[in-house]
């Protein structure tokens, strides 16, 4: 640390005498030499996180297309690349304005639109700002595509993926972050605690991704006439660990990024988020060991992700042992969710009802519950409030407009060609041409109960739509 001041002081003594001949360089002039070395820093800690972040769209990809079946990864694919594209163009048009714009209400911005707030010779931050944010609302939508893969139209979620990056997460975000750049929100003046996401982001593409659901209703064989679930195994569970370790190296930049300054701070908010993470993958591992007889995959790679997003919201104000707590709760909480969403029969593919919506609202409370400082009544039901208002506002508004789509334009895809894999009907593509994709399984897994019992996906898929005719 010491030999890391001496060359930054250093190096701001020499900015401040280049070219200044042989002048002793004055206190003033030294000040503003080591503001133009932060400052610096600042950008490049800034945009280096936004490209953490931007590369958790890869992972999101691969976790998706892994946990489901080969017919539909070029759906899944092309669906994440227009989250961001798509996302990147409504957010610099819309939603970056309603989020940071100035603000006489607290509700949403009203400038900024199309970046207006900035000019050649105005400041560049606004340019740096909104290079990590808008990564950040892609991140939000990208959160629906695994909860309505494999039965949703193309051109539906296209749709979807417009309105949540322009319109429902710039707005929520906006109560919540306003004044980070040039607004204020009416949530935040009340105290709420979300460092970097856990109910803005996450929690509102987990309740959108309830919603879109709800309107699709299941996979065709999903739920068996008499009640019982059958798993829909994933066709590259490699694939999904390698897509959760993608997005846990991400998530690095996703918390200590939202610091936007190159500062010691960072150290702690790494800390926290790779114990919280360690911990859910643990905990998950163990509680589907003890609930199912095997310690599942699929939950221990959720649970990882479980306990990132739960330490999303408090990784800079809590302790490292208190972030192994919130970490383990949320490895805990994920598995019983996807039981309880399955058993309801709200069809998620890859659980991200549970660990974004349900496991983001858990951080945002753990925020307030083991704040550094002490946590009083108003604190937590400050946090409660954030909750409850990402729901009401999120849940409703996606719930209405997947409804719109789907009475429109159409959501989901018909019976024949959800049979046949979204690749070919919607995209005129085979993942794996050079192999023999075969449309059947073995079911087993998340009840426990092996597989033997099960028929194969193909037969249970054409014996549902036999009785649907």
């Amino acid at each position: 640390m010491k030999k890391t001041g001496m060359i930054l002081t250093f190096l701001a003594v020499f900015l401040s005498t280049a070219g200044a001949g042989e002048e002793a360089p004055s206190i003033a002039s030294n000040k503003t030499a080591i503001d133009l070395v932060q400052s610096h820093a600042d950008y490049i800690w800034t945009l280096i996180a936004a490209m953490f972040v931007f590369f958790m769209q890869a992972g999101f990809a691969m976790v998706e297309a892994g946990f489901t079946r080969a017919k539909n990864a070029v759906n899944i694919m092309m669906k994440n690349l227009m989250d961001f594209s798509i996302g990147t163009i409504t957010f610099f048009a819309v939603g970056f304005g309603l989020m940071f714009g100035a603000s006489k209400t607290g509700w949403f911005g009203t400038t900024g639109f199309f970046l207006s707030d900035f000019s050649v010779d105005g400041d560049p931050w606004v340019l740096a700002f909104w290079m990590f944010q808008v990564v950040f609302a892609a991140t939000a939508a990208t959160i629906v595509s695994g909860a309505m893969a494999e039965r949703t139209k193309f051109s539906g979620y296209i749709m979807y993926s417009i309105f949540i990056t322009g319109l429902v997460y710039p707005v929520f975000g906006s109560w919540a972050w306003g004044s980070l750049f040039n607004g204020s929100g009416w949530l935040e003046g009340l105290g709420f605690i979300d460092f970097a996401g856990s109910t803005v982001v996450h929690s509102v593409g987990g309740w959108a991704a309830l919603a879109g659901t709800l309107v699709l209703g299941p996979r065709i064989g999903k739920y068996a006439s008499d009640g019982k679930v059958r798993p829909i195994l994933g066709h590259n569970i490699p694939m999904a660990a390698i897509g959760v370790l993608v997005l846990w190296l991400g998530w690095f930049g996703f918390n200590a990024g939202s610091t936007t300054a190159a500062s010691k701070d960072i150290a702690m908010i790494f800390v926290n988020t790779n114990l919280a993470a360690a911990a859910g993958g643990v905990m998950a591992m163990i509680t589907s060991w003890i609930k199912f007889g095997k310690p599942e995959a699929d939950m221990s790679l959720n649970g990882a992700l479980a306990g990132l997003v739960g330490i999303t919201a408090g990784c800079a104000n809590v302790t490292p042992a208190s972030s192994v707590i919130i970490g383990a709760v949320a490895g805990v909480i994920v598995v019983f969710s996807v039981v309880f969403f399955d058993k309801i029969k709200i069809d998620d593919p890859v659980g991200a009802i549970s660990v974004h919506g349900v496991c983001g609202a858990w951080g945002t409370f753990a925020a307030g519950l083991f704040n550094i400082g002490g946590f009083t009544g108003k604190i937590l039901a400050v946090q409660l409030t954030g909750i409850a208002a990402c729901f009401l506002w999120t849940f409703p508004v996606a719930f209405l407009l997947f409804k719109l789509v789907d009475k429109t334009i159409g959501l989901r895809v018909t019976k024949e060609e959800e049979l046949e894999g979204l690749d070919a009907v919607e995209h005129g593509g085979n993942a794996y041409p050079d192999f023999t994709t075969i449309n059947h399984g073995s079911f087993g897994g998340s009840d426990g109960s092996g597989s033997s019992k099960y028929k194969p996906v193909f037969s249970v898929e054409s014996e549902e739509l036999a009785k649907q005719s």
